[in-house]
């Protein structure tokens, strides 16, 4: 056996989209970051392995913007079929982008070193590799879901459903309990040009009537999320046995649907089942603020806000499939959005310990609103932005600036509710021929600057001023109803799926004045944040559009001179 030592600033646990998320920010802001990830793939339930779309905030233009938009417009971008081990080499490419940051893939964090309340290190275990790894870090960020540096260290966590005394909610039940939301396996299907057989295992179960499926919708655009059982067991130590009951669920519920009844899935066949299976919840940390039902009422409106969620309190019945009274999951109201505040990511006891994802600091009710991985994302962006933060200012991370935090996390086109970016001076200086770009709102159709073709957009000034950088913000279409991957698929489907409104190609022209003009010509953009750097003093700056996607017009919310 092998061992390595290895230093680092922000050592993250956990590859799902939240802990890569919190490592790409990390990385990108200066830090030496590692990311330790016990599954072969990146994405947690978003990968290959488990195969869930990655939901988010309901309500017009709410979509969650940053290094989760930015993935799904790559793999748009890149996947054109959209098959999902190209989305997991998408995960992983971005992650290797980074310079400051080091994967390590099939590694399973199993023991800790204590310093007092301070986590040393962590040791872990690469099985493909028969290596040992001994990683020590100023930060460490769970972002592994089932919180496994919690017992290692002596970390507070809650696990199960809290009683409605507890926090004065309304949804709890009267006396708490440990049972929990509990896990799906999923599967998928492809439609072929002719009538295909099945036959099912022989372990598989029978359900050889509708009636035996009481509440479950089970068409062929179905994502069987309602295959859920392990509520009532335990979501960490019980999870072979959750796999095992799953197994036996889902190819009984296919063979329902192919050989009993019509269902119209004559001519598919079973493509993919999942041997992983995705988790809604397990342990949850207790930080130095445990956000309740009543702040999702009220729509987190905290001082330190730095995320957002907008998924209603959708509790699932920790029977899953088993419950039998009616639908399988109850669906109480939330505002849409609502904030999250930094102190939900920080441990209550553990010095330097953090969190992001469906493990924070949340009681059971508010979980079912924040748990969604759209929401875990840009809690992992908004962590790792503040662990670098914290890093470079040599102080504890709740106790960096916030107010600065959330201008950078802004910047980088992090929409925060209740805040309002500021545009640099540069840009409020300069004369421009269109100032609904230089508002600091990145979205909503009255902040949308459309512009026809031959039309541009013109900053100037009486004397050269040095630019540094130019930011633009695309319309991506942040109300578009498909996700970043689907759940079956059909013999006719739409491959190319980057929106139509996103902005293609496009020259930046700049002109010192003496008669240097210089341009950026950019022809197969497909990203809605882009930040050029350009480092030169300027007299005027041109935005000239020239094709989209397939909009007639050019829609753009920022252009900005930095």
């Amino acid at each position: 056996m092998k061992t390595l030592n290895h230093s680092c600033d922000l050592c993250v646990v956990g590859g799902g989209m939240a802990g890569l998320c919190c490592a790409i920010a990390s990385a990108r802001n200066g830090i030496k970051t590692y990311l330790v990830q016990d599954r072969p793939v990146l994405g947690g339930n978003a990968s290959g392995e488990i195969r869930m779309w990655v939901c988010g905030a309901h309500g017009k233009d709410n979509r969650e913007t940053g290094i989760i938009e930015e993935l799904m417009l790559e793999n748009f971008y890149m996947n054109r079929g959209l098959k999902y081990p190209v989305w997991d080499s998408v995960l992983y490419g971005k992650a290797m982008e980074e310079e400051n940051l080091t994967l390590l893939l099939s590694t399973s964090c199993f023991d800790v070193v204590m310093r007092g309340d301070e986590i040393e290190s962590i040791k872990a275990w690469q099985s493909n590799a028969e290596t040992y790894h001994i990683i020590e870090a100023k930060y460490f960020a769970d972002c592994s879901g089932d919180s496994v540096l919690a017992p290692l260290t002596g970390a507070e966590f809650m696990y199960g459903r809290e009683a409605k005394a507890d926090f004065s909610e309304t949804i709890p039940p009267d006396t708490a309990d440990k049972k929990t939301m509990g896990m799906s396996c999923l599967f998928q299907i492809r439609e072929t040009p002719e009538k295909q057989e099945f036959i099912p295992p022989k372990w598989a179960y029978k359900y050889e009537t509708d009636d035996d499926l009481p509440f479950k919708d089970h068409d062929k655009d179905n994502n069987f999320w309602w295959i859920e059982v392990g509520g009532e067991w335990d979501c960490i130590h019980d999870t072979d046995k959750c796999r095992d009951e799953l197994l036996k669920i889902c190819y009984g519920v296919w063979d329902h649907m192919k050989n009993y009844g019509d269902h119209g899935v004559d001519n598919y066949e079973l493509e993919w089942i999942g041997f992983v299976p995705g988790k809604r919840e397990s342990r949850r940390y207790k930080g130095k603020y445990i956000v309740t039902q009543n702040d999702v009422e009220a729509g987190g409106k905290f001082d330190d806000v730095v995320a957002y969620a907008g998924w209603t309190m959708d509790d699932h019945f920790p029977q899953g499939f088993y419950y039998r009274d009616g639908h399988p999951t109850i669906y109480h109201p939330a505002p849409s959005p609502w904030g999250l505040p930094l102190r939900a990511m920080i441990s209550k006891n553990i010095s330097n310990l953090v969190f992001a994802g469906r493990n924070i600091s949340v009681t059971h009710a508010a979980l079912s609103s924040s748990r969604v991985m759209a929401t875990c994302s840009i809690l992992g962006q908004a962590l790792g932005t503040a662990a670098a933060m914290a890093v470079k200012a040599g102080c504890a991370i709740e106790d960096v600036d916030v107010p600065a935090l959330q201008q950078k996390l802004m910047a980088d086109d992090c929409y925060i509710p209740y805040c309002t970016r500021e545009v640099s001076e540069l840009t409020k200086t300069a004369r421009c021929t269109h100032d609904i770009i230089r508002n600091g709102k990145d979205r909503g159709e009255d902040n949308c600057l459309e512009l026809k073709d031959g039309e541009s957009i013109e900053y100037s000034f009486d004397n050269a001023e040095r630019v540094d950088s130019i930011r633009l913000v695309f319309d991506s279409d942040l109300n578009r109803d498909y996700a970043n991957m689907p759940c079956n698929y059909p013999l006719k489907e739409t491959k190319f799926k980057l929106p139509e409104t996103l902005i293609k190609e496009y020259i930046i022209e700049t002109d010192d004045g003496e008669g240097n003009v210089r341009k950026i010509h950019i022809k197969d953009n497909h990203q809605r944040f882009v930040l050029h750097k350009i480092e030169r003093d300027v007299k005027t700056v041109k935005f000239i559009p020239v094709s989209t996607y397939g909009a007639e017009r050019f829609r753009i919310f920022d252009f900005e001179l930095i």
